[in-house]
């Protein structure tokens, strides 16, 4: 087996990387890829983006986000969380066989001291009812990754704050994520794997996996100067791209209505690949305009704030909706709460 540590903490470069491995790489013997994120969330191939996560909270945490190609739920990632990936030949009997990539890890935790771990359902590991990681598979052209998260000192608050929509009236075909009690691996370890830094719980999750005693005499995978011009490219078509993030969301439609001094106003609209497809603007707002050259203006916008601003600020707010700002629309239109 071969071996590759990222040397990135980019979710957006690791997810190119492991999608150049699967598509380019030669795998007559399979890769284990291992790489480190600084905090991210990283949404299912099918989700709806803003089903998932606390926008505004991502947003002022600067907390990376992309979409992957896998399926499955979303999944938040610091620095105190290890991915792995098994990227190989799909040789018939890998499809959706979980446990044939996850046997291993579980062997190595239990080498650790964290005798609890076990596979439970179909693709999550546990530590006494509680999820310490999730698992997903991408198949293409006879080649293909498992990989999951291994929690092991993840800040849990942020966890919960991130992945925590507010209430509000979204209805999409999205496939929604399955909130879990969660747990980090730190504590349930032997003494001796408790303080390690991130990197050296990796390392030693390595040495276990691929049965060596030193990280160095592993059969390293090099990505030549080719490799990383693809990564490169992959990274800037699919997970730095706001299309690919959002404009993969599912149709969906909401509802935003609020009551400002100057007059309530409600906007009933429909979202499709990231992008207002129909919009209503109702309320008891004093603007004299047609409130119709709006809505037909937002049409086609992006669904995100400083799109929606554009517009806006192309008007002259007030002939349409009296003394509502433009900056309390804006705020209303893509705002996640209620």
């Amino acid at each position: 087996m071969r071996y590759l540590a990222s040397p990135s903490t980019d979710i957006r470069e690791n997810l190119a990387i492991e999608t150049y491995l699967m598509e380019h790489a030669n795998l007559d013997e399979p890769i284990l890829y291992f790489y480190i994120n600084s905090p991210c969330i990283i949404v299912g191939r099918y989700q709806n983006v803003l089903e998932e996560i606390n926008q505004d909270y991502v947003d002022q945490h600067h907390i990376i986000l992309t979409r992957r190609t896998s399926g499955g739920g979303a999944v938040y990632d610091d620095l105190g969380n290890v991915s792995f990936s098994f990227i190989t030949k799909d040789d018939g009997d890998a499809v959706g066989n979980f446990k044939r990539f996850t046997d291993p890890v579980i062997n190595a935790l239990h080498e650790m001291g964290a005798t609890g771990a076990a596979m439970t359902g179909r693709n999550d590991l546990t530590i006494d009812g509680k999820k310490f990681s999730g698992n997903a598979m991408h198949v293409e052209k006879g080649r293909m990754f498992s990989h999951g998260t291994l929690m092991y000192d993840v800040d849990q608050s942020v966890l919960t704050k991130a992945l925590n929509v507010p209430a509000d009236k979204i209805a999409s075909k999205g496939i929604k994520s399955v909130r879990s009690r969660v747990t980090n691996l730190k504590p349930h370890f032997a003494p001796a794997y408790q303080n390690l830094t991130i990197e050296e719980f990796r390392d030693a999750l390595a040495k276990k996996i691929l049965n060596i005693a030193n990280i160095e005499d592993a059969n390293a995978y090099v990505l030549d100067d080719e490799a990383l011009a693809g990564v490169h490219d992959l990274e800037q078509r699919y997970f730095k791209n706001w299309e690919w993030i959002y404009g993969k969301s599912p149709a969906f439609n909401v509802k935003r209505r609020e009551h400002f001094a100057a007059g309530t106003v409600e906007f009933s609209l429909n979202v499709d690949e990231g992008h207002i497809t129909d919009i209503q603007i109702t309320g008891d707002f004093f603007g004299q305009a047609d409130i119709k050259d709006v809505e037909n203006r937002l049409i086609g916008t992006k669904y995100e704030s400083n799109a929606v601003k554009q517009v806006f600020d192309s008007m002259d707010v007030s002939k349409y909706f009296g003394k509502v700002t433009e900056n309390e629309l804006v705020d209303l239109l893509t705002r996640q709460g209620a």
